[in-house]
């Protein structure tokens, strides 16, 4: 589930926290419940895990890579947005940092990835986070094997 997600849902927070940010709902555990409440009215026994994935994705450090290529899309977003540009994200491609714009970025923006794609694989190898994807057998399983992004 996408960080803030739920706002219609839960509401919207009224807490900050130390930085002054407002504190988004905890959807996770809401929807943790809500999946538990609904199979237990129907007397099917269920097990839900919830696990919160934002501590083990903020425990990776930062390489110099990392703080080299973040310091260079900072600075190109700044350059963009002093150059009037709006709606649009900085990124790298052929070895250019380009502007693209954020309606081209969602147009064809797949809403799904495969827990056993190379995707997924590309990004648990580089923030070093566990693979916690349940590999299912296709051919017995009634359930889709495919993860909401």
């Amino acid at each position: 589930v996408a960080e803030g997600a739920g706002e219609e849902i839960l509401g919207r927070a009224v807490e900050v926290d130390k930085g002054g940010n407002r504190k988004l709902p905890e959807l996770g555990k809401w929807l943790k419940d809500e999946i538990g409440t609904f199979f237990d009215k129907r007397g099917k026994p269920t097990t839900v895990k919830y696990i919160d994935p934002s501590y083990m994705i903020r425990s990776v450090p930062a390489n110099a890579s990392d703080a080299i290529y973040t310091a260079l899309l900072a600075q190109n977003a700044v350059h963009g947005a002093m150059a009037g540009y709006t709606a649009f994200s900085v990124g790298m491609a052929n070895n250019r940092l380009v502007y693209i714009p954020i309606s081209s970025l969602v147009k064809n923006s797949p809403r799904i990835m495969d827990p056993m794609g190379r995707t997924w694989e590309r990004v648990l190898s580089v923030t070093g986070q566990p693979n916690t994807a349940v590999k299912i057998d296709s051919t017995s399983a009634a359930i889709s094997t495919r993860t909401i992004i």
